[in-house]
């Protein structure tokens, strides 16, 4: 079920901005463009105005509608979009005196990410939030949604047209609902599995466009969609990441916050958003070229807040770094020595090594703290080279060992058992010889093993 029907060339669209007093209220020009050209739509005249409060009727007043019909008419425009939230009777005066659509910034983010979902998943939760939003605007000025169904075989109790859609729309957004609680609790065993194998997640969180599908594909060699553009990334994409750590880590590439985010999007989105509210680690995506990049991270960590997720560890990772004067990447550290900024580019993959180090130091530190050990931050602990005897009996070890990539060179003895010369931690060689057939060797020629 789709609502918002685009057609194949873009949109001819007018933009209305207006600059308000209120903070609450104000977005930014700039940002608005970049949505509408995401959206695919073909910006022809912009009105832009101030005032000190929005007009209850046609929230910009009625003489500035009256200038944006003009503009409609001049440009043979077929679209107004807004760049506020419109209330529906807002909207359905608008439409009415423009008699054209009329799309409002929540309408506009929700075409986009009706354009970027790919998964099933993201196609549930962008047709709940397109659900959500849309029962508030179903009677948008037609009478024929109000009148009482009448003719032969459609006479009934009495409902009107907008009670039978909106009853519809209400039975839909349930079924909607529980499709992704099965899908929620999918991800939920999926989280379970990891915790339970011990398994970092390291999240990445950010204001969109920041580079964080950039980012991701240069640390992990993914190849997921990256693009200058607002929203690129919607569906949550895992890859395991390479860290020295004493567990697996992987990388969670998330959707972008943007200021104002829809409180229907947020909704909808909450079992994706869920997994940054697991994570072991935030990794903060900032574009450092930018200069409104304080208002961005606010605006970021507002939302982390509104999911749950602002107690997560965090690391600032200052991200376009090839556009200042001196691209050096560097890690900033408090006074305890904990990384908590890093300086990179993503684009040219410079800085990669030091983004590592200080995602390993971090979680080293982390996994200290859980053996109620004191961890420390600047050094990173190293993983050691065993020999590792392996019977027949436990050919299961042999095999996850050569899953995780840890083997580095294999002989068979006259016995049939197998000589391993392994990478790893203490503490797994600790936990690997506690399993029956499975023990610790000196180092020492594997000819000499194989004829004792």
């Amino acid at each position: 079920m789709e609502f918002f029907h685009r057609p194949e060339s873009g949109e001819r669209a007018v933009l209305i901005h207006i600059d308000f007093q209120d903070e609450d209220v104000r977005e930014e020009l700039d940002e608005f463009r970049e949505l509408v050209v995401s959206a695919g739509a073909d910006p022809v005249a912009e009105l832009v105005g101030r005032r000190r409060a929005p007009d209850s009727k046609y929230f910009i007043g009625s003489g500035k509608a009256e200038e944006v019909r003009e503009l409609l008419v001049a440009h043979d425009a077929q679209l107004a979009i807004f760049n506020h939230a419109l209330s529906p009777s807002q909207e359905r005066s608008l439409e009415r005196l423009l008699n054209c659509r009329v799309l409002d910034r929540t309408g506009l983010i929700l075409d986009i990410f009706a354009q970027r979902a790919h998964t099933f998943e993201g196609k549930l939760q962008v047709e709940l939030a397109q659900l959500r939003h849309l029962s508030t605007r179903l009677v948008r000025g037609w009478t024929h949604l109000e009148r009482q169904k009448g003719g032969i075989g459609l006479r009934g109790p009495g409902e009107t047209q907008l009670e039978t859609d909106r009853r519809l729309i209400g039975e839909r957004i349930k079924q909607l609902n529980k499709r992704l609680e099965k899908v929620q609790k999918q991800r939920e065993g999926r989280r379970r599995a990891r915790r339970k194998s011990e398994v970092h997640t390291v999240s990445l969180v950010g204001y969109t466009n920041a580079g964080k599908s950039t980012l991701f594909n240069s640390l992990t060699d993914a190849g997921i969609y990256a693009a200058d553009q607002l929203f690129a990334t919607l569906d949550p994409t895992l890859r395991k990441l390479d860290v020295p750590t004493e567990h697996d880590t992987v990388l969670i590439d998330t959707v972008g916050f943007i200021r104002h985010l829809p409180h229907t999007v947020v909704a909808a989105f909450r079992a994706t958003l869920e997994e940054t509210q697991e994570a072991t680690l935030l990794l903060h995506v900032i574009d450092c070229h930018d200069e409104q990049r304080s208002e961005r991270i606010n605006e970021v960590n507002g939302v982390l807040r509104e999911v749950g997720a602002d107690d997560i560890p965090q690391i600032e990772i200052y991200n376009k770094i090839d556009l200042t004067p001196e691209p050096l990447p560097r890690i900033d550290r408090d006074e305890s020595g904990r990384p908590i900024r890093v300086w990179v580019s993503a684009a040219n993959k410079l800085g990669m090594d030091v983004l590592r180090q200080a995602v390993a130091e971090y979680l080293q530190w982390l996994e200290a703290r859980a053996r109620g050990e004191e961890g420390s931050f600047g050094r990173l602990a190293e993983r050691q080279h065993y020999r590792l005897c392996v019977e027949p009996r436990a050919g299961r070890i042999r095999a996850e060992l050569m899953d995780r990539e840890v083997v580095e060179h294999e002989e068979v003895t006259n016995q049939g058992e197998w000589l391993l010369d392994v990478i790893l931690w203490p503490r797994q060689m600790e936990r690997l010889c506690r399993e029956p057939g499975c023990r610790l060797v000196p180092q020492f020629p594997v000819d000499e093993a194989i004829n004792s």
